[in-house]
């Protein structure tokens, strides 16, 4: 049976394809890339974009390597619309978006999952580190990676299990050294690639410049104390994220974070650490990997990718939406991001942030 591996042009979905071609036989192995979007040759140059063009000639040349059947599709109207024109929606309203969790959730997955099942395919691999296993009761668990440091789960939180019965990860297991070793062990040109650091399709611009070369336009604005006092003025609240410390151009006798952000208003709210963070919050639209938790469960939630579990408990609320209240204060909780839940190693689902009170 055909098994499709999702190709980036990075070494980790190239390691994951070199895997089930021995596990499998390169037969029974098809790769697939999807053209994102366009970037520019500064960008291409500092080889940390990703599904740019010049990824998709290492993905192409990683599949003949290896000997598996390749193709390459092109998403760039839908990634567009879908990822993009909501990444710049975003933070008109003021708000930080995950494009890589919208990525997973309306391009990816969605559209690569459709296509491996036209193709006849068994299962969909990525080169994403983390795991899937199935429990006693039948349901499927997505689990953090074995290697904390390069854990990617808190991406796949709106995987359904449907889904999750799908696709496979052969990276869970493994770090980062050990990928880039099976990539060498097979050959592979792209086994030391530099890892995509940057929002890809913003690589080789500051997320700012995109902004404003997609249609949100400068506009002078207060930046303000908890009580309203005026402290100073800035250019745009899009250069600015709940939770922000550095570049705020305000001087002060003791460290000021972004509090707020008014879009309205064009107002940015600054505060001390205490008027910054927050015990409770409302993440809007979540999806479970199984079951939704009692009202009052308690959980670890993670509002960043590299952020610190918090021990907090969830009430599910009409309409989909989700509280959440933390045990202890919390910095940056910026509405746009993703509250993703855990138990432990388990994700149990997430949603977006919308506000700071359930």
């Amino acid at each position: 049976m055909l098994t499709v591996i999702a190709m980036s042009g990075g070494v980790d979905s190239s390691a994951a394809a070199a895997l089930l071609a021995c596990e499998r036989g390169p037969e029974a192995v098809c790769g697939i890339s999807l053209r994102l979007y366009s970037t520019s040759e500064e960008a291409e140059r500092s080889g940390r974009s990703c599904c740019a063009p010049a990824d998709l000639y290492d993905a192409r040349r990683a599949a003949a390597t290896l000997g598996i059947r390749f193709y390459v599709y092109d998403a760039q109207e839908r990634f567009r619309s879908e990822v993009i024109d909501d990444f710049v929606a975003s933070y008109a309203r003021g708000e930080t978006p995950n494009p890589c969790v919208r990525c997973n959730d309306e391009v990816k997955f969605e559209w690569l999952l459709a296509r491996a099942r036209r193709l006849g395919a068994e299962a969909l691999a990525t080169g994403h580190y983390a795991r899937v296993e199935r429990a006693r009761d039948g349901r499927y668990r997505l689990l953090r990676a074995r290697d904390a440091a390069k854990d990617q789960s808190y991406f796949l939180h709106g995987l359904t299990q449907g889904e999750l019965r799908f696709v496979r990860f052969p990276l869970g297991d493994l770090t980062k050294a050990g990928a880039r070793a099976i990539a060498r062990e097979h050959g592979l040109a792209n086994a030391d690639k530099p890892e995509s650091m940057e929002t890809c399709f913003v690589a080789g611009a500051t997320v700012g410049d995109f902004l404003e070369a997609h249609g949100i336009s400068k506009a002078r604005g207060e930046i303000v104390d908890v009580e309203g006092r005026v402290l100073g003025e800035h250019d745009g609240v899009h250069r600015f994220t709940v939770g922000q410390r550095r570049g705020l151009g305000v001087p002060h006798r003791l460290p000021l974070y972004v509090a707020a952000l008014d879009a309205e208003k064009q107002r940015v709210v600054v505060g001390t650490r205490e008027d910054a963070a927050r015990t409770t919050f409302r993440a809007r639209a979540a999806r479970w990997v199984s079951d939704p938790p009692e009202a009052g469960a308690s959980c670890e939630v993670q509002i960043r990718h590299r952020g610190r579990p918090l021990a907090a408990e969830v009430e599910p609320l009409p309409g989909g939406d989700v509280g959440v209240r933390l045990r202890e204060p919390a910095l940056g909780i910026a509405p746009g991001q993703s509250a993703v839940f855990y138990r432990g190693d388990e994700v149990l689902g997430g949603g977006r942030i919308a506000g700071t009170r359930p």
